[in-house]
């Protein structure tokens, strides 16, 4: 009988509540444990897990590579699936194997090519994947003469951090001055030129910003599954278009995304991201960690997370594709249980089995089906 996997998540993003629970519904029927930890006592990651800690805070980079090897020695992980300090841990994978984890992270030289959005896309441009013209910027006069040159060229220009995740510090620029239009209804991303202008003159340190043309929909992600041997096992594009969202193997998206994960050493689970720049697709950004929306491959009869799993136990499921092509969708939010304590009561023994060698029981339907929310694209629920 198969032993059961002991698998863990650090600093995770809550979404990742989806990702636990495929693993423990595989299609193997192996046996998980989860091990969680993150800073916020309330993260319904850690109220999901089968044992928690809060992580400390303050330590360095090296600090947190000897906490995190702590944890794996002292609660037995097989598989560790690294969200903070990525670059230090994987830098660090030797030592991960000698106490008998193995990394689901890319090789370090592709987090060192992908954690600089303007080394990413200098290296995209050296093998022939499109970008959206860019300029990287530190202060006021470099912003300002980007801008100018992209409203030359007809296009909006917009900002973001060299460095970061998600849609963090993305602001589109706007000539119209501040007035109460920019105090009626939700915050925007629109900021007046003037005022950021200001405010970077007058910041103590410079920026550190990426100026691009505003990109088109459709924004289409590609989940992609690539194994230590850079041969990619899965590739699949999540499309967003507004509220709808569906899926797409579209080779416009799909084979720069296979040359991007597999010639980079993006191994194991990765997102690669492309929006519209007139009528070509281009680059728009590359996750070097599987994405928070990597669950909605479910409604194509996937289970990407516990195929990565089985890749880094060295368990190859091969090369696969979807079954089928699930329905556009829409995605609104809903309630998931946390603890009724701050941190999660977790067991106290080290040693002996921590899970029986059968799956662990599914997550209540109604919690799924309230969050993923794979309803048709007419849902009418807010964003």
């Amino acid at each position: 009988m198969l032993s059961r996997v002991r698998v863990w998540l650090n600093r995770t993003y809550a979404e990742n509540v989806f990702f636990m629970d495929q693993l423990r519904r595989n299609p193997s029927d192996r046996a998980v444990e989860i091990h969680a930890t993150h800073g916020d006592p309330d993260s319904p990651v850690l109220a999901a897990a089968d044992t928690a800690d809060l992580e400390p805070e303050g330590l360095s980079p090296a600090g947190y590579v000897e906490y995190a090897l702590d944890q794996c020695a002292r609660r037995g992980i097989d598989v560790f699936v690294p969200r903070l300090h990525q670059a230090a841990i994987v830098a660090h994978r030797a030592d991960f194997a000698a106490a008998g984890t193995a990394l689901l992270a890319p090789t370090p030289e592709a987090v060192a090519v992908f954690e600089d959005k303007a080394t990413a896309y200098e290296a995209m441009t050296s093998v022939g994947v499109p970008v959206p013209p860019w300029r990287r910027v530190r202060t006021a006069d470099e912003l300002l003469a980007a801008v100018e040159e992209l409203e030359a060229a007809g296009h909006k220009a917009c900002f973001k951090p060299a460095a970061g995740a998600g849609g963090v510090g993305f602001r589109v620029i706007t000539r119209a001055p501040f007035s109460i239009t920019q105090l009626s209804g939700f915050p925007g991303p629109y900021v007046p030129l003037d005022m950021v202008l200001a405010a970077v003159r007058e910041a103590d340190e410079p920026v550190d910003w990426l100026v691009m043309p505003r990109l088109a929909e459709p924004e289409v992600s590609v989940d992609c599954l690539t194994g230590p041997d850079n041969r990619v096992r899965l590739a699949v594009g999540r499309t967003k278009n507004g509220r709808r969202r569906g899926f797409t193997l579209d080779e416009r998206w799909l084979a720069p995304a296979r040359l991007i994960a597999g010639g980079f050493g993006l191994h194991y689970l990765s997102n690669i991201q492309f929006r519209m720049f007139g009528e070509q697709p281009v680059l728009l950004d590359v996750n070097t960690r599987p994405a928070g929306g990597l669950h909605q491959l479910s409604l194509c009869g996937i289970n990407a997370p516990w195929a990565a799993v089985q890749l880094a136990l060295g368990e190859d499921p091969g090369e696969f594709e979807p079954p089928f092509l699930g329905q556009d969708y829409a995605v609104v939010s809903g309630p998931r249980p946390l603890r009724p304590v701050s941190l999660p009561q977790q067991r106290t023994e080290e040693s002996g089995v921590l899970l029986p060698a059968v799956p662990a029981p599914a997550a209540e339907p109604a919690s799924e089906v309230a969050t993923q929310a794979g309803a048709a694209a007419t849902a009418t629920a807010p964003a």
